[in-house]
């Protein structure tokens, strides 16, 4: 049987581990039936080298520095003659200076807040500008980005990460308004939190591991990416054709609770 996504092809950004959220929703939507490729740059692309190893069969990886506008067109140019089209993309990229993050919210310079806004928030638009045209001239597409719910709540920690990732999710229904009559769908993916190499650069990010679980309704598992993979294959896929300027959660139900809740019965 066909996966949901057979014979799409999707971009896939961000993967640098086996333990990337992006490894996980790349490895996926193969199996699904996706033609993969990676981005990839710098000191991290040797990473990202050895993690697309594991993928079978092994995607390509091409260059792309989200902060450097003339790397996205390269991209979108090397996509083109490539696959002659894009049927969606992934957004799994975010960075904040470690002076903004894990109490520093007042202190915390411009530079590394403007430095966190772009890599994390407007790079979202960057890409969608370049790379939507190849999915417009073949009937639309999905773009999928990776979010942590900050709309509404301040978290420990979090400080400029968060304010950016409220940011990424005001950038989502715009991309969403301006993208739809060219049937591109823009959505956000609300993980809860997840055992990664960007989690670690996150001061006090065991307080949100630990509490976690309690509190979802249905638990959580912070090692199992699988649930979150699956969600972004199905925004990626047809199955979500009517679904745009969303911020999908797959956290185990904590968002919606006002407390920690009890899975036990009551009598």
């Amino acid at each position: 049987m066909p996966g949901i996504l057979e014979g799409k092809k999707i971009l896939v950004t961000g993967v640098l581990t086996p333990a990337s959220i992006a490894f996980a929703i790349a490895e996926t939507a193969q199996k699904e039936g996706a033609d993969i490729v990676l981005t990839s740059f710098g000191r991290v692309m040797s990473l990202t080298e050895k993690s697309a190893r594991r993928m079978k069969p092994t995607p390509e990886i091409l260059e792309m520095d989200v902060n450097k506008q003339e790397q996205i067109d390269a991209l979108a140019d090397s996509l083109r003659q490539r696959w002659g089209r894009l049927d969606g993309f992934v957004h799994a990229i975010a960075f904040a200076p470690a002076d903004s993050l894990g109490g520093h919210f007042l202190t915390a310079p411009w530079e590394s807040v403007q430095n966190a806004f772009q890599t994390s928030a407007y790079s979202l638009k960057a890409m969608a500008q370049s790379l939507s045209p190849l999915m417009a001239e073949n009937g639309g597409g999905s773009i999928v980005t990776l979010d942590f719910d900050n709309s509404t709540q301040a978290w420990p920690f979090y400080d400029w990460m968060g304010v950016c990732k409220a940011a990424l999710e005001s950038v989502t229904r715009y991309l969403a308004r301006d993208l739809g009559h060219h049937h591109i769908r823009v959505n956000a993916l609300a993980a809860g939190p997840l055992k990664t190499m960007a989690a670690k650069g996150i001061p006090g990010f065991e307080n949100f591991e630990n509490s976690w679980g309690k509190r979802s309704p249905l638990g959580w598992d912070s090692q199992d990416r699988g649930p979150v993979a699956k969600m972004a294959c199905v925004l990626l896929s047809d199955w979500s054709s009517m679904t745009t300027g969303e911020i999908v959660h797959v956290d185990g139900g904590y968002h919606a609770m006002g407390a920690e809740v009890s899975t036990e019965p009551v009598d």
